[in-house]
C-alpha cells in the first residue's frame, strides 16, 4: 500500500473549534455515546498561548484509532489578528462531497467549530470545514450563527486550508489520515482586536467520518465528550494566555520529600501509549484494527512523540504517570514540586534528518488508570494544562541514570493534594519535526531506583501565627485580666512585642510552656519582649496578669507582634472592656 502526501502546512500554531451537524436533531443522535463518556463534574478547557511558533501551540486530544472512528490531536494559538487551529486526524478511509452543499459538509469527513466569544453568553458561531483533495476550499466550508434555536448559515469570513495522506480520495483502499488549519479572524466575530490575557470562551469541537461513498455519517467523535451543540454548559472553555505560575502562600520551609516507585514503599505506576519506541511495529502494516489496543506494561524505558506529518501517526507516544501523595501531611503547604525524568535517548540517532528538540507539556489527569491495560484508546484526555519543558536532544548516549529533565508540576500537586488524589499527569508534545521522540527510563527500569520518574516536593508550614485571648473580656477598676498568648516554633529565631495599654498595669505572674526563654517586661515603655528558637511545630504559650488602673468607661486594645528571621510579621490584637455599664434584670420566682 502507497501513501502520497499532498499539500502540508506550515511549521506554525493552528486553533480548531468544532462545529455540529446541520440539523441539530442529528446532532443529539451524534452524541448519545459522548455522553455517556462524559465526567459530569469537570469542564474541559484549553489554555491558548499567544504569538508561540507551531511547536509551542496548546495541545488537547479525543476520540479513537480503529477501523470505524477517528481520533484528533488538536493545536492551538492566537495572533494579533485571528486565532487558529490545526487538527491532525487519525481517519482509515477519506471521503469527500466532489458536488457540495453549505448544508451537507459535514455528512463527509469534516470538522465543525464551535465558538462563543462572549463566553458564557448565547452568541454562538459554528463553522464547518469538509476535506478536500485539490478542489478550491471556499466551496467546502460555512460558519453558521445561532438564532432562536436555529443554526443560521451566514457570511462570516474564516479561513481553512486541509491536506490528506493515503491512497487517492473517495476510493475503498486504506488511507492514513488528514489535517486542517482553521483561522478565525476576531473581527469576523464582532471584536475589535484580540481579546485580553484572561479572556475566556466557550470551544466546542467535533470530527464528522465517512467510510463509504453512499454511506451516512459513520461516527461522530466529540470534544468535550458531553457536548449539545445548543446547551452552551456542556461546552468547554478557551482561555487566552497560560496559567501564572504558581505562587505559594507565606510559609516556613519545613522539609522536602522524594517519591519514587520502590522509595519508601511508593508505588509509582506509569506507562507510554501509542506507537512507543518503535512506531507500534507491533500492528504493523495495517494498524488500525490493533494500534490503538497496544500496551507496553513492565517496559523499561519510554517515549514521549509527536509529527506534524499525519502519515506518520503510528509513531505518536504519549507518557502517562501517577504519584502517590500520602507521605505529604495533610496541613502542609507545598512550597514547590518537580516532576523529574531521566532522558536515555532519542528517536532518529544516526538518521538524516537527526534529532530534533520537543517541547513536552505536562497536563493533569482526572481518572484512574491501570498499567496492564491501558492503551491509546482507553487513556484519559487531557484535563489542565500544567506546565512544558524543551527537551534537547543527546549527542551521545548519557551515564547512567541519564539525563535529567525537569518540570514544574506545583500546582498540579497543589490541586491533587487539597482533593486528596494522587498526582495523575499525561505528557504529550505539539512536536512538528520528524526525530523529535524522546526516550526516558520508566518505573520498572531495574536497578536500585536511581533514574525512575521522581517527584520532589517542598513543603511547609504557615508562618508563626500569633493568638492572644484575654479573660475575663470585661473587667472594673482593680481588677485583673489573664492574657494568653500562643504560637508555633518555626525552627528559627523569632521575636514577640505584646505593648501593654496605658490603662493596664502589669502584674506578672508569668507561666510558659514549649520555651525555656522567661519574657522580659520593660516598664518604662509597657512593653513585653521575648526571643527564642522552638523547635519547628512547637506549641509555645506564654500568660501572665495585667491589672486595669482606669476608672474610665473604655475599650482597651491591646496588639501584639510575632516577627521571625525573615522579617516577616503577624500581629494580632485582644479587646477588654474596662468598667462597663451592666444591666441587671430582676429574678422572678414564680410560686
Amino acid at each position: 500500500m502507497s501513501f502520497r502526501r499532498l499539500v502540508w502546512f506550515p511549521s506554525l500554531l493552528f486553533l480548531v473549534l468544532l462545529g455540529s451537524h446541520s440539523v441539530a436533531e442529528t446532532n443529539r443522535r451524534f452524541y448519545t455515546r459522548a455522553v455517556a463518556r462524559a465526567q459530569s463534574a469537570s469542564v474541559r478547557r484549553v489554555y491558548v498561548p499567544y504569538n508561540v511558533p507551531g511547536q509551542e501551540a496548546a495541545l488537547f486530544w479525543f476520540g479513537e484509532v480503529n477501523p470505524d472512528d477517528n481520533y484528533a490531536d488538536v493545536r492551538m494559538g492566537y495572533k494579533d489578528e485571528y486565532l487558529y487551529v490545526h487538527l491532525n486526524i487519525i481517519d482509515r478511509r477519506l471521503w469527500y462531497d466532489e458536488a457540495p452543499s453549505s448544508t451537507t459538509l459535514t455528512d463527509w469527513d469534516a470538522i465543525s467549530l464551535y465558538l462563543a466569544p462572549d463566553g458564557y453568553a448565547a452568541d454562538l458561531y459554528r463553522f464547518d470545514a469538509q476535506l478536500v483533495w485539490w478542489e478550491e476550499r471556499e466551496p467546502y466550508q460555512a460558519a453558521f450563527h445561532y438564532d432562536a434555536g436555529v443554526w443560521v448559515l451566514t457570511t462570516v469570513p474564516f479561513t481553512t486550508i486541509s491536506s490528506w495522506s493515503g491512497d487517492v480520495q473517495n476510493t475503498n483502499v486504506d488511507d492514513r489520515g488528514w489535517s486542517l488549519l482553521c483561522r478565525v479572524p476576531y473581527t469576523s466575530l464582532g471584536l475589535a482586536g484580540r481579546p485580553a490575557a484572561g479572556t475566556v470562551w466557550r470551544v466546542a469541537v467535533v470530527l464528522h467520518d465517512r467510510d463509504t461513498a453512499a454511506g451516512l455519517v459513520d461516527s461522530t467523535q466529540v470534544w468535550p465528550e458531553a457536548f449539545v451543540p445548543d446547551t452552551l454548559a456542556t461546552w468547554g472553555e478557551l482561555i487566552f494566555g497560560l496559567p501564572a505560575p504558581y505562587t505559594p502562600p507565606p510559609a516556613v520551609l519545613g522539609g522536602e520529600i522524594t517519591i519514587r516507585h520502590g522509595l519508601d514503599g511508593a508505588i509509582v505506576s506509569d506507562a507510554d501509549v501509542g506507537g512507543s519506541s518503535d512506531c507500534g511495529d507491533l500492528a504493523g502494516p495495517d494498524y488500525f484494527p490493533a494500534w490503538g489496543e497496544l500496551n507496553y506494561a513492565g517496559k523499561e524505558f519510554l517515549n514521549v512523540q509527536n509529527l506534524g506529518y499525519i502519515s506518520e501517526w503510528p509513531c505518536f507516544s504519549k507518557y502517562y504517570v501517577t504519584f502517590p501523595l500520602t507521605a505529604l501531611a495533610d496541613d502542609a503547604i507545598v512550597l514547590s514540586a518537580t516532576l523529574t525524568l531521566y532522558q536515555s535517548g532519542n528517536a532518529g540517532e544516526g538518521e538524516t534528518p537527526g534529532p530534533e528538540p520537543s517541547y513536552i507539556q505536562v497536563f493533569t489527569v482526572a481518572e484512574d488508570w491501570d498499567e496492564h491495560t491501558i492503551t491509546w484508546n482507553n487513556a484519559p484526555w487531557a484535563g489542565d494544562y500544567v506546565t512544558a519543558t524543551w527537551v534537547t536532544p543527546l549527542a551521545t548516549a548519557p551515564p547512567w541514570p541519564g539525563i535529567p529533565r525537569h518540570w514544574d508540576v506545583s500546582a498540579a500537586v497543589v490541586e491533587a493534594h487539597t482533593a486528596g488524589t494522587p498526582l495523575r499527569l499525561a505528557l504529550y508534545s505539539p512536536d512538528w519535526d520528524f526525530h523529535s521522540g524522546k526516550y526516558f527510563h520508566s518505573s520498572d527500569v531495574a536497578g536500585t531506583g536511581e533514574g525512575r520518574p521522581t517527584l520532589t516536593v517542598a513543603w511547609g508550614l504557615p508562618l508563626a501565627q500569633v493568638e492572644k485571648a484575654a479573660y475575663p473580656s470585661e473587667a472594673d477598676y482593680g481588677e485583673t485580666v489573664a492574657y494568653t498568648l500562643n504560637w508555633q516554633g518555626t525552627g528559627a529565631t523569632l521575636v514577640l512585642t505584646d505593648t501593654l495599654p496605658s490603662s493596664l498595669t502589669w502584674a506578672g505572674d508569668v507561666t510558659m510552656s514549649g520555651t525555656q526563654v522567661m519574657p522580659v517586661y520593660h516598664p518604662g515603655q509597657h512593653l513585653l519582649t521575648w526571643e527564642d528558637a522552638p523547635a519547628f511545630g512547637e506549641a509555645v504559650t506564654i500568660m501572665y496578669i495585667a491589672t486595669v488602673n482606669t476608672h474610665a468607661r473604655e475599650t482597651i486594645v491591646n496588639v501584639v507582634e510575632l516577627v521571625d528571621q525573615e522579617g516577616r510579621r503577624t500581629t494580632t490584637t485582644s479587646i477588654v472592656i474596662a468598667n462597663p455599664y451592666r444591666c441587671y434584670l430582676p429574678l422572678l420566682l414564680k410560686p
